[in-house]
């Protein structure tokens, strides 16, 4: 067991859902056509002026909001200046001495324990243009430059990489259910930088930053690989130097990129071109009513009417479902089965078809009537999986089409105890198989049950009569 200490600190940039980009009104989209969203104030021209997007600023609020951070009521933007290609003013607009939120949390668990990652700060500011580098030559994408983004600095509370990837996953599930971000790390959209230290004393050892991690699996992994090789550093009498690495998820490894040999003097001075800017109570109180539910309050609801562990977590996962879900609770049905269908044959319909459920004809009305009726025995799991194309496809009730695909379940129990009855009378060897504890017995006598009513009849409600009448 190793006796280094390890501390790490994450830097997480997220680009903020807004229309328009943090300073000019081109349009904040990915996946246009290369330089096709830029204007003369994206390209840095000399003599443009910048105008804030108050949308941003009330996205940020609500980000500050879901991580529990005091708000800066009175800020100022500052000039962060440096050169390199893809930073065609030579300086980026950022939020160095007034970030909008401070002193947050985000609460995680792991391995059954609770621990909250200390959040030092969110501020608010604008994306550079994106390089691509192909042989001796760079090219440059302005599209990206402008786009507004929030960086989120945890303090130095993280222990391990584990720890890393569950408030990754945590605050990816925040920000994206608190329609503040996509947070698609494949396009870029959420990016963190992972800052390492190990030491064998409260004395905090030298730090290394490793840049713009892909995944948050390989964020973790990552993490493990720089702690080791920095122990392997220190065992073999080397030194730890302030360095920007990247994690070459191919070799399983940390790269050196360069080495930090003096402090970085960005000589921040307040932006001349952005006055301060001081929030309202009603401006505030106005961006943070619109807040939906988070996945925390979420798993409470849930938990509440009865949904399995399990379910919170696949319902969750899968926002669309989770969205169409919250609107069928003003309705009273048998929530858990509900779910049960829209994470199945519902599920698969939409996957299948490349379609959102939204999309389709399955109405709260006609989902409510589909549970109903599986509770009452009037239709069974086969049935619906017979059904799914038409119900979501087309505008007729479920009661239309049971008429127009003949369904006429059985659900008079003294015909269905008399098919019982019957399959236990013909199948005494397997009763007896039963009796004596083996379980495929009960599924060979499920299945005669079901051979007999050629289907017709409610699987549950059939298993649980034969149950009881192999138990009498």
């Amino acid at each position: 067991m190793s006796n280094y200490i390890p501390t790490i600190g994450l830097e997480v940039h997220v680009e903020i859902k807004s229309k328009s980009k943090l300073f000019s009104d081109s349009a904040n989209a990915y996946g246009m056509a290369t330089n096709t969203s830029v204007n003369v104030i994206d390209l840095g021209y000399p003599g443009t002026l910048p105008t804030l997007n108050k949308e941003v600023i009330r996205q940020a609020l609500r980000a500050c909001k879901v991580l529990n951070c005091d708000i800066t009521r009175k800020m100022h933007f500052d000039r962060k200046n440096y050169f390199y290609p893809d930073n065609s003013k030579n300086y980026q607009i950022t939020q160095n001495r007034t970030p909008i939120g401070t002193n947050g949390y985000v609460e995680i668990e792991v391995d059954g324990v609770k621990k909250k990652i200390g959040i030092s700060d969110i501020h608010i500011e604008e994306d550079t243009c994106k390089s691509a580098h192909r042989g001796s030559v760079s090219l440059l994408d302005f599209n990206r430059a402008g786009v507004p983004l929030i960086e989120i600095v945890t303090t130095p509370s993280i222990s391990n990489g584990k720890e890393a990837m569950a408030y990754l996953t945590k605050l990816k599930e925040m920000l994206f259910y608190a329609n503040i971000s996509d947070c698609k790390m494949e396009e870029g959209s959420m990016r963190c930088d992972a800052n390492v230290s190990i030491s064998k004393t409260d004395v905090l050892g030298v730090r290394t930053e490793t840049k713009n991690i892909g995944s948050i699996h390989n964020v973790g992994l990552a993490i493990e690989k720089e702690i080791e090789r920095q122990e392997k550093v220190l065992e073999t009498g080397g030194i730890i130097r302030e360095e920007t690495r990247r994690f070459d998820d191919k070799l399983g490894e940390t790269i050196l990129m360069r080495v930090k040999e003096t402090g970085n003097d960005y000589r921040y001075f307040i932006e001349p071109d952005i006055p301060y800017l001081e929030l309202t109570d009603e401006f505030i109180n106005d961006s943070l009513k619109t807040l939906p539910l988070l996945p925390d309050e979420l798993k409470k609801k849930y938990s509440e009417i009865g949904l399995s562990s399990l379910q919170i977590e696949k319902l969750i996962n899968n926002r669309p479902s989770n969205d169409y879900f919250l609107g069928l609770l003003e309705f009273k049905t048998n929530y858990v089965t509900a779910v049960n269908l829209l994470l199945s044959d519902i599920s698969s319909y939409l996957n299948k078809h490349n379609k959102v459920i939204t999309d389709t004809h399955l109405s709260y009305e006609k989902l409510v009537s589909v549970v109903d009726a599986l509770e009452k025995g009037e239709l069974s799991n086969k049935n619906v999986k017979d059904l799914i194309d038409s119900l979501m496809e087309r505008d007729l009730t479920l009661e239309e089409l049971k008429k127009e695909f003949n369904i006429k379940n059985i659900t008079d129990d003294s015909f269905i105890k008399d098919i019982i009855t019957k399959v236990i009378e013909n199948n005494s060897e397997s009763v007896n198989d039963y009796k004596s504890g083996h379980d495929r017995a009960l599924k060979y006598l499920m299945g005669q049950v079901m051979k007999e009513t050629k289907g017709a009849v409610n699987p549950k409600k059939a298993s649980d009569m034969l149950v009881k009448e192999l138990n009498k």
